[in-house]
């Protein structure tokens, strides 16, 4: 790579390693209508409420007609007795604390006074707001799924096993998730690293599993009567498409009880193929923005 190049995309590959979460690139536009897969009758509200114990909600995180779909989907949910523990990626598990305080007030807080005390940088939360309001409204519970982005740099830098993460790590997962990074950075990372930033993945996806057993775990210890013990989904998962795959996602690390009790449910825009990664899969039209690749691909100014 040219020094020229290289001094070009170096801030840009800095702010990726930083700020990427579920590493899936930029995608043509989709059908204009909302479509449910032909796995899953019915439509795609349908989809979505009619779950198992343990429900994942994958999104492309900047698009606005997916965040609406499942705000809608969780109105739903309450609406017929659900009181699920909320895990979500878009916040760290360092800000679990903070979040604790803020739910255990007398009133709920608002969406903004949480993301103003606990959310970091990176996410669109304008598009996240409605859902979160409408669950503090509701006072579920929710938990930081996240994994702190300096533990996932000391992973990129020294491994899953220093930070407590289970390091056997299946090749084909691996394999699949470094081919997923290096096409998300436009094939432009360094040499070697696209495989390292594929262990902060797997940490993150680990993370998130661990959580939603948890959660899980102590929602049927808190039941307080088989009515509301039997109204699903007791755990819902906010998070990218990339974690809630089924082939390579968190399902691949829930244990063969909770596994059975989970659905994951990809929105996608117009991914093709990709429906086959999901439980389910729900199509929208591609939310409009700039091709990520292309001021990092263009060449540098004369100087």
């Amino acid at each position: 790579m040219p020094k020229r190049f290289k001094r070009r995309v170096a801030p840009a590959l800095a702010a990726l390693l930083l700020l990427a979460a579920c590493m899936t690139p930029a995608l043509p536009p989709g059908p204009p209508a909302v479509q449910a897969n032909r796995a899953a009758p019915g439509s795609p509200i349908d989809t979505l409420t009619n779950t198992p114990a343990v429900l994942l909600w994958g999104e492309v995180h900047d698009n606005a007609a997916q965040h609406a779909l499942r705000r809608d989907a969780l109105a739903r949910l309450l609406a017929r007795g659900a009181r699920p523990v909320l895990l979500m990626e878009h916040f760290d598990r360092e800000q679990q604390p903070t979040i604790d305080r803020l739910l255990a007030a007398a009133e709920p807080p608002t969406a903004q006074a949480l993301i103003d005390a606990a959310g970091g940088p990176g996410w669109s939360w304008p598009l996240i707001s409605p859902l979160l309001d409408l669950a503090l409204q509701h006072r579920l519970p929710i938990v930081a799924a996240n994994v702190a982005r300096t533990d996932t740099r000391r992973i990129i830098r020294e491994g899953l096993a220093p930070l407590g993460f289970d390091a056997s790590v299946p090749a084909d997962l691996l394999a699949a998730q470094t081919t997923l990074i290096e096409a998300s950075h436009c094939g432009l990372l360094p040499a070697g690293l696209a495989p390292r930033m594929a262990l902060a993945q797997v940490a993150r996806d680990q993370f998130m599993a661990q959580q939603l057993q948890h959660a899980l775990t102590r929602s049927i210890a808190s039941a307080v009567s088989p009515a509301t013990s039997a109204v699903p989904p007791r755990v819902l998962l906010l998070a990218g498409n990339g974690h809630v795959r089924s082939d390579i996602g968190v399902p691949r690390w829930l244990g063969a009880a909770t596994r059975v009790q989970t659905l994951s449910v990809g929105l996608l825009e117009d991914r093709g193929d990709e429906s086959r990664s999901f439980d389910r899969a729900i199509t929208t039209a591609a939310q409009p923005r700039p091709d990520p690749c292309a001021a990092m691909q263009a060449p540098a100014p004369p100087r």
